[in-house]
């Protein structure tokens, strides 16, 4: 019996690419079927904010599995990625991308016969691609950068069993957190946790900008990196470039009901319908995809044709020897094919599944909702962001004036940096501030009062904002300033 998916072409090159893929899966008999399904700029195009039709998110959602090609976003219409949409909305939290030196490709790195092969996993979910932004005043733009602690626990135990099926000895977590200390902190401090139930792992952790700069240098010295959703971004597209591009970077998106494989090329446009498109990069996505759903000799055989095709100097225009002719999108398809039995000299593979077949797909009856148990939680103070045109001394007299017996005033600061009650004539302002207000010693308070002084003062400035100081178990739940 064959396995359904939902198939997405995608636009530009999409289509193209999506047909040579499904014609080598064709090729080597693999047992899917297939629903096609309406997403992407033309759907915007058609008035769909989400950029996909209810039915395709009803398949989706019945099915499990979506296999796209690159999609469009419409420019200055106001609407959302759908390749960030999708990922959210059905909580695929870990992103794969595997990296590896590809025979036939020539990087820096082949050149100087440094191999590489390496994996990142990218939390997929959260941070600043919540997409929540204000400007607080005209002048002053925010965004906030969510990171929980269960969705990090999720794509990093993630990291770790992946780390374990494939064999690898070495996982090293990325993170800011010597400037994030509580976002990138609480990420860094769940990997730490977790890293504790996988003793034959060996589990480290380096600073991104660090980390950046190693990966170009000893890329080779990396088996696994765990990262945050931006960093991961960045992270993961820099990987791209050391194996030769995104033409030859997988993805995969893994959730607990529904995941996605996709090309995260560009949709191409200049070449679109011309048939020189590479499709390296979906039908790699499509090898995990098959690992994923059990079909692992498939995916090896198919593997090993891809491999020792490259091997061989066939290449499309956009890499390769170019003293041998590029192949359209339809030959390198057709070579891949005629190799389906072949394995390459160097580096072939076998039907051992990278991934863990899937369970079977559940339609869930209500939203999973993970809360952390039994923490103390203590109110400390308020955080009242407001506009001013007034300088910091001015600003601590305003704010003096709303004080109530419960609190005192501990600090002003402008984009971070204290300015009152000390602070340099050298730090330029601009138009919003952060005013703290702290309980005093011995007092209790509540939630209400914090509310009153933000309205109190709202009669004196501009609140755009106001943000609980808490504690929890006793640890500071917020940050300093800088200079505090």
């Amino acid at each position: 019996m064959k396995t359904k998916i939902a198939v997405a072409n995608g636009d530009g090159i999409g289509p193209e690419i999506m047909q040579a893929v499904l014609k080598v899966f064709e090729a080597n008999n693999v047992q899917l079927e297939y629903e096609f399904v309406e997403m992407g700029k033309s759907y915007f195009d058609a008035g769909h904010s989400t950029g996909m039709t209810a039915q395709a998110k009803e398949t989706i959602e019945k099915l499990g599995l979506l296999f796209k090609g690159p999609m469009e976003t419409p420019k200055g219409k106001g609407v959302k990625s759908i390749n960030v949409t999708a990922r959210k909305v059905w909580n695929t939290y870990a992103n794969q991308r595997d990296f590896r030196t590809l025979n036939g490709v020539d990087t820096v790195f082949s050149k100087a016969g440094i191999p590489i092969n390496l994996t990142i996993i990218r939390e997929n979910i959260e941070d600043t691609y919540g997409g929540i932004e204000h400007l607080l005043t005209y002048d002053v733009a925010v965004g906030r950068r969510i990171i929980t602690r269960p969705g990090s626990a999720q794509v990093i135990r993630y990291a770790f069993e992946m780390a374990r099926r494939k064999g690898l000895k070495k996982l090293a977590c990325g993170h800011k957190a010597n400037i994030m200390k509580l976002t990138d902190g609480l990420f860094l401090e769940t990997f730490q946790e977790i890293a504790k139930e996988y003793p034959d792992i060996e589990a480290s952790d380096i600073i991104v900008d660090d980390l950046c700069m190693k990966l170009v240098t000893r890329p080779q010295t990396f088996e696994a990196i765990v990262l945050t959703n931006l960093q991961g971004d960045i992270v993961s597209d820099l990987c791209a470039g050391l194996v030769g591009g995104l033409g030859f970077a997988p993805s995969a998106n893994i959730g607990d009901n529904i995941s996605i494989f996709e090309a995260v090329h560009g949709t191409a446009p200049d070449i679109a319908g011309k048939g020189i498109a590479n499709p390296t990069a979906l039908l790699l996505s499509g090898i995990s995809m098959l690992r994923f759903l059990g079909f692992s000799k498939n995916a090896a055989d198919i593997e090993n044709a891809l491999l020792y095709t490259l091997e061989q100097g066939v290449h499309t225009g956009d890499f390769g020897d170019k003293s041998i002719p590029a192949s359209n999108t339809d030959a390198f398809t057709d070579a891949i094919i005629a190799n389906l039995d072949e394995v390459p000299a160097n580096g072939g593979v076998f039907s051992n599944p990278d991934f863990e077949t899937r369970v079977n797909h559940l339609q869930p009856l209500k939203n999973k909702l993970t809360v952390t148990k039994n923490i103390k939680e203590e109110m400390i103070g308020v955080d009242v962001f407001v506009e001013a045109r007034v300088q910091p001394d001015e600003l601590a007299a305003m704010a003096k004036k709303v004080l109530t017996d419960n609190f005192e005033l501990v600090m002003i600061s402008n984009r971070g940096t204290q300015v009152w009650p000390t602070g340099s004539i050298y730090t330029e302002l601009v138009n919003e501030y952060r005013v703290r207000f702290e309980k005093k010693a011995g007092k209790e308070i509540t939630q209400k009062e914090l509310l009153h002084i933000a309205a109190d003062f709202s009669e004196l400035a501009k609140v755009c904002s106001v943000e609980f100081l808490m504690n929890f178990d006793g640890k500071i739940g917020y940050t300093l300033a800088q200079g505090q």
